[in-house]
């Protein structure tokens, strides 16, 4: 192998991308104005990703799963997003549910939980952030408190992804209330049947109206301590280590969601007509383009490259998963506005999907750590050297 053939996606990525396109297309993108438009689940694109196993691709084989690689399951969530930003949070967030699992667990909670999400028979979701404790994830409250065999656990989360529709759930709680800040939380499966585990209602959301967000709530909810996840007072440690794998994940979906949006806007700027000729002719909108398919470019080399880090395990993956989730979302945001400003009048309505994508563009910037968050954690490791 050449040095210059580190630089191109293998034959068998791209094999990946032209199913998961066809699957979208063919299943997934048709639903996707219904989807946001009633605010519903998409369970056609639930459907489909389950039959061509792209619902939760990362899962290893041990556990049923296709065993797909960080850039493979990156490829999957992209060109989901490409199509229906909704859509691509089902492996998106089957990844963030089950990697602390993937990460900390003990052989037989994996060996219980992760083959059902890998046979398409449930989905795991995650839950860190509070009412009160959003971006400082050590202030929360939620409390877990040991009783015999089992844990009691009492408090709430907020905005959890696929809260209602996934069956399992990563949960961290404070174990013990006088310990030292952010070493006395662990993590543990709560399941969607255990008793006192409730949702509040789902949110009205501006973008990803197709993906529920609702609150979950804990009153008195019993759950065997042999679910805890890692060992006491790991529970933060394993949320952070989880947030350098999935932030990765998020910054496909950016880009997926830009990519869509540039399609769209190549598309149209073609066939409008004005002042007798294509406005893809005139300079200013060419600039435009350029500009838009520049920073996407450079936003998937990103992706891609914290993807590989990923995989690896490397060192430095924490300051490339928060670069690329940053810089992805940031020109998500760039290019789907920049889009519906080439569509005019017609981008500010719901006849093209440039709207969509802008309103769901705006979430990558702030969940699983908000952009502000990202450059923190860049800047820390820049300073640690």
């Amino acid at each position: 192998m050449s040095d210059f053939d580190l630089f191109r996606i293998s034959e068998d990525h791209e094999a990946l991308r032209e199913a998961v396109r066809e699957v979208t297309a063919a299943q997934i993108a048709p639903h996707a104005a219904a989807v946001d438009e009633e605010g519903r689940f998409p369970a056609e694109a639930l459907t489909a990703l389950v039959a061509t196993d792209f619902h939760a691709p990362h899962i290893p084989e041990e556990y049923d799963g296709v065993g797909a690689d960080a850039l493979a399951t990156c490829i999957v969530i992209e060109e989901v997003a490409r199509g229906c930003a909704s859509s691509s949070l089902i492996p998106a967030v089957n990844k963030l549910g089950t990697m602390p699992l993937l990460i900390a667990a003990n052989d037989d909670l994996k060996q219980k939980y992760l083959p059902p999400v890998a046979r398409g028979e449930a989905m795991f979701s995650y839950g860190l952030s509070e009412a009160g404790a959003g971006s400082d994830t050590a202030g929360m409250k939620c409390k877990a408190v040991k009783d015999g065999d089992h844990y009691v656990l009492n408090g709430q989360k907020s905005w959890i992804t696929n809260a209602g529709e996934s069956q399992f759930y990563t949960v961290m709680a404070v174990t013990d209330p006088d310990g030292p800040r952010g070493r006395n939380v662990s993590a543990f499966v709560v399941e969607k049947s255990d008793e006192g585990f409730t949702f509040g209602a789902p949110e009205k959301k501006m973008g990803i109206k197709g993906s529920p967000t609702r609150e979950l709530h804990f009153d008195d909810c019993r759950i065997p301590a042999d679910r805890m996840v890692g060992g006491p007072g790991e529970g933060l440690k394993i949320a952070l280590r989880t947030l350098d794998h999935t932030r990765v994940t998020i910054g496909a979906q950016a880009i997926g969601i830009a990519q869509g949006a540039l399609d769209a806007a190549l598309a149209y700027v073609k066939e409008r007509q004005q002042f007798g000729r294509a406005i893809a002719e005139f300079q200013g909108v060419q600039f435009m383009l350029a500009d838009m398919g520049m920073k996407l470019e450079a936003a998937r080399q990103m992706v891609y490259v914290a993807a590989a880090k990923s995989e690896r395990g490397d060192d430095d993956l924490t300051f490339f998963g928060a670069a690329a989730k940053c810089y992805a979302s940031d020109v998500a945001m760039e290019v789907t506005t920049d889009a519906v400003q080439l569509f005019g009048g017609y981008g500010y309505t719901k006849d093209f999907p440039v709207e969509r994508m802008m309103r769901d563009a705006k979430i990558t910037q702030i969940y699983e750590g908000t952009n502000e968050i990202q450059r923190i954690v860049m800047a820390r490791q820049l300073l640690k050297g």
